[in-house]
C-alpha cells in the first residue's frame, strides 16, 4: 500500500479520471457497471416521465450529456456545489418534480447533510439520492472520497428508504422502484458487485440464498459473494438484503426460525450481519426484531479505524477483515 501524506484533496481533473475509471463494462462481460446502469435508467426516466429531473455537481455530467441535450431544463449541473445541488433538488420536489441528486457518497451525504435534513426532510420534499464511491471504491482518492458512515448518517432521518444493490441489474431495478415511490430514498452504488443478480432483489425483501442450522448470516449488497465463499462448508444459512431501510424484519425472523428449527428448538439465535459500510449500522434493527428471543449478533463491516495507507479496495477489505478469509475467521470464531 502507498503511504499517504496528510489528507488527499483530489483535483477536479483527478476526480474526472476516477469517474471515468469507475464507469464502463467489465472485461469479459456484457453487463455495464452500476454507475453506467444508473445513467441508462435515469436517462430513460427523463424520456418517460416529465416529472423526472436530474441534479448534478459535475460528477457524471459527461455521461448525462445526451440526456441533457434532450431535456436541457431537467438535467441541471450546479458545478462543485453539492449542498446547492440538494437545495435545488428540494425546490424541484416542492414544485412537483421527482428529482434525482447524484455525486460521490461523501459529497452527496456527508457534505450536504444539513440540506438533506432541512431542504428535503424538514420541508417534506422528497428526492432520490444516488451515490457512487461507496465506502472506499476509489481508495487512492483519500479520506475525502471515502464514506463508510453514509448509511448510518441517513439512518438518523425518519422515513428514508436505503437501497444497497449488489449487482448492476439490481441497481437499475431499485432506482426505478425508488422513483415510483413517493418517499425519500438513498441508493448506494458501488463499482464492486456480485457475479449475478438475485431475483426479486428490488422487492425489498430478505432472500434466503443458502440454508443452514447453526446460524444466519445476512449479507448486504456486494458482500454476498464474499460471504458465500467465506461460509462454504459451514452449517449456516445465508440471507441477502439489497434494501436495508426499511429492513425486512419478518423475513429475518423467518430465516432465524428456520435455522433454529433445523438445529435445536429453544436454543439462542446467532445472527452475523455483514454490511459494506460502518459495522453495526443495522445491529439495532436485528436486536429489535429478535427482542423476544435469546440471541447473539456479530456485526461485521468497516470499523472506525481510519486507514492512512490508501492502497487498493482489496487491501482495505483485508485490513478490515472483510475479505473471504477474514470473514470466515470472524464467523467461525463467533460460532465456537
Amino acid at each position: 500500500m502507498t503511504e499517504a501524506t496528510g489528507t488527499a484533496e483530489a483535483t477536479p481533473e483527478a476526480e474526472a479520471t476516477a469517474a471515468t475509471e469507475l464507469v464502463g463494462v467489465d472485461e469479459g462481460s456484457a453487463t455495464p457497471d452500476m454507475r453506467t446502469r444508473f445513467v441508462q435508467v435515469a436517462s430513460d426516466l427523463l424520456d418517460e416521465d416529465p416529472r423526472t429531473a436530474v441534479v448534478l455537481a459535475d460528477i457524471s455530467a459527461d455521461l448525462f450529456q445526451p440526456a441533457a441535450r434532450r431535456h436541457p431544463t431537467r438535467v441541471l449541473n450546479v458545478g462543485i456545489r453539492e449542498p446547492l445541488m440538494l437545495s435545488v433538488a428540494g425546490g424541484l420536489a416542492l414544485a412537483g418534480m421527482r428529482p434525482i441528486a447524484h455525486s460521490y457518497a461523501p459529497f452527496l451525504i456527508e457534505r450536504s447533510f444539513e440540506q438533506i435534513k432541512l431542504d428535503l426532510g424538514h420541508q417534506d420534499a422528497t428526492a432520490v439520492l444516488v451515490s457512487v464511491g461507496a465506502s472506499y471504491d476509489w481508495t487512492e482518492g483519500g479520506r475525502t472520497h471515502h464514506s463508510p458512515g453514509d448509511v448510518a448518517l441517513v439512518d438518523t432521518l425518519p422515513e428514508w428508504a436505503v437501497h444497497v444493490p449488489g449487482h448492476p441489474d439490481e441497481a437499475g431495478a431499485l432506482i426505478r422502484a425508488a422513483m415510483r415511490d413517493s418517499g425519500p430514498a438513498y441508493v448506494r452504488l458501488s463499482n464492486r458487485a456480485n457475479a449475478a443478480a438475485q431475483p426479486g432483489a428490488a422487492d425489498g425483501l430478505l432472500q434466503q440464498v443458502r440454508s443452514g442450522g447453526q446460524a444466519v448470516v445476512v449479507a448486504v449488497g456486494p458482500m454476498l459473494d464474499g460471504v458465500l465463499e467465506a461460509t462454504a462448508g459451514l452449517d449456516v444459512g445465508v440471507g441477502y438484503a439489497a434494501t436495508v431501510r426499511p429492513f425486512d424484519v419478518a423475513g429475518l425472523r423467518a430465516l432465524t426460525e428456520a435455522s433454529t428449527a433445523a438445529a435445536h428448538a429453544n436454543r439462542s439465535v446467532d445472527v452475523v450481519l455483514v454490511e459494506p459500510y460502518l459495522a453495526g449500522t443495522s445491529a439495532r434493527i436485528i436486536d429489535a426484531a429478535l427482542v423476544d428471543r435469546p440471541h447473539r449478533v456479530l456485526s461485521l463491516g468497516v470499523d472506525r479505524r481510519e486507514l492512512r495507507k490508501y492502497g487498493t479496495p482489496a487491501e482495505h477489505d483485508r485490513l478490515y477483515g472483510l475479505d473471504p478469509a477474514g470473514l470466515r475467521r470472524s464467523i467461525t470464531s463467533f460460532l465456537r
